[in-house]
């Protein structure tokens, strides 16, 4: 019979997350995540396989953690479907403005490193992209049927725009790019979307100075 394992398994996979996420895959090493968790390397091996397998773990919990997250802020009724759009937006913009260690995020960075080796990351990448586009264009498909986004723009087209603007707001961020001007490309991106003519917008832009 096995014996029970005597250690916390998330609590691990938490910890090596972190150690991934603030080193990379190739600056990781089991030598650190042993240390990190204060196991032995032969209980990680046992548990969780190779370095490659604890990585596609941890790498899996943070997707469905972004997936999760991403679902319970834009679900809700149609008539604050916009409203919720601009509120995940910025508050993308104002988290990676807020990342003074510029670590981006897991997902970004997994893929970035990896993709061109290994095609089960790339294909965790592309289904948790999905879901997230999926998330945005239900809730954008809400905001047409109560009328505070125009309905000719097809709404999977609209979510995949605004997902690759937080998907740059991201790597702007990484980048050094301030606060302001993070800010400012959150605000800008909310202002195109197709509005019906007498919706009022987005609450919270001003709009720019004339000069």
């Amino acid at each position: 019979m096995a014996r029970p394992r005597e250690f916390d398994e998330d609590k691990v996979l938490r910890t090596a997350r972190e150690q991934f996420w603030s080193t990379g895959y190739a600056g990781t090493s089991m030598d650190a995540i042993a240390a990190a968790t204060g196991l032995g390397k032969g209980s990680l091996y046992g548990a969780f396989g190779g370095k490659r397998e604890l990585f596609l773990r941890v790498f899996d919990g943070y997707c469905a953690d972004v997936v999760s997250a991403t679902g319970r802020a834009l679900d809700g009724p149609d008539e604050r479907a916009f409203e919720r759009l601009c509120g995940y937006v910025r508050a993308v913009a104002a988290k990676t403005a807020a990342d003074a260690a510029r670590r981006g995020c897991l997902l970004a960075k997994g893929t970035a490193e990896l993709s061109e080796h290994d095609a089960e990351v790339v294909a965790r990448s592309l289904r948790t992209f999905g879901l997230l586009e999926d998330a945005l264009a239900a809730d954008i498909e809400a905001a047409q049927r109560y009328g505070d986004i125009d309905d000719v723009t097809d709404p999977r087209e609209l979510a995949g725009l605004v997902l690759a603007v937080l998907r740059g707001i991201e790597a702007l961020g990484k980048a050094g790019k301030d606060g302001t001007a993070l800010q400012a490309i959150a605000e800008a991106a909310l202002a195109v979307l197709p509005r019906p003519a007498a919706a009022a917008p987005p609450r919270g832009h001003r709009p720019a100075a004339r000069r």
